[in-house]
């Protein structure tokens, strides 16, 4: 099974039409595809580099930065379009392995675990591996469903500055432990048979979404903020 490839993607500095940001990427039988989710407000190089390191790591075949209409544990009044999320991420990612969607707000989901259960069930010959920064696993108790989304596809938890011994020590990796495989083990994550779970060291950027907006509500001034 097979999807043709998006059509109408922005260029550098180009605008995404609706259509376009919500098309489902390219994908066919026996691909190593990871998903990294996520509000890409506003994506930056640490999502980048994130990514580079799991598609080297896991030696997967493409990585989906799937753009979330909402998070559910977020305030989104303040969130931009998801065409302009999208088309800036596509020009962060800026390579051929990354494909950047907003696929999820055709199907009318809210939860990660309703995408990771589609694709599972609409896609099961392809090999999906769930990406998330160690942030996320800290807290990944709090999410809907928790347990079935490491039930359904094997998990790669990428490491940041200063997160790792709040994940390693959370409930959901506690609760996980017994399925965590060696780091050395990683490029094996993709054909095992959830749950299984790896740590990624190697990555300590400190950048991320929540300090860039800041930085720029700073820039911006009182105006811009209540904006």
């Amino acid at each position: 099974m097979s999807f043709p490839p998006a059509s109408g993607r922005a260029r550098d500095g180009g605008a995404v039409s609706p259509r376009a940001a919500r098309h489902m990427p390219w994908v066919t039988d026996g691909l190593r595809v990871g998903l990294f989710g996520g509000s890409f407000n506003p994506a930056h190089e640490a999502h980048r580099a994130a990514s580079l390191l799991a598609l080297r790591r896991l030696r997967l075949d493409r990585v989906w930065w799937l753009v979330t209409p909402g998070n559910p544990l977020k305030d989104n009044r303040a969130l931009p379009p998801l065409e302009e999320r999208v088309a800036i991420a596509r020009q962060v990612a800026r390579h051929p392995r990354i494909d950047v969607t907003g696929f999820e707000a055709d199907l009318g989901v809210r939860y990660s675990y309703q995408s990771v259960e589609y694709l599972a069930r609409r896609l099961p010959t392809v090999r999906f591996v769930w990406i998330m920064g160690a942030d996320n696993l800290a807290r990944f108790d709090r999410w809907q469903r928790w347990r079935a989304i490491a039930d359904l596809m094997p998990m790669a938890v990428v490491d940041r500055m200063g997160e790792s011994l709040a994940a390693t020590a959370s409930v959901a990796a506690q609760a996980l432990g017994r399925y965590r495989i060696e780091e050395t083990d990683a490029p094996l994550l993709a054909d095992l048979k959830p749950p299984a779970w790896v740590f990624l060291h190697g990555l300590k950027s400190p950048m991320s979404s929540t300090g860039i907006r800041a930085a720029r509500r700073g820039l911006d001034g009182p105006a811009r903020q209540t904006s």
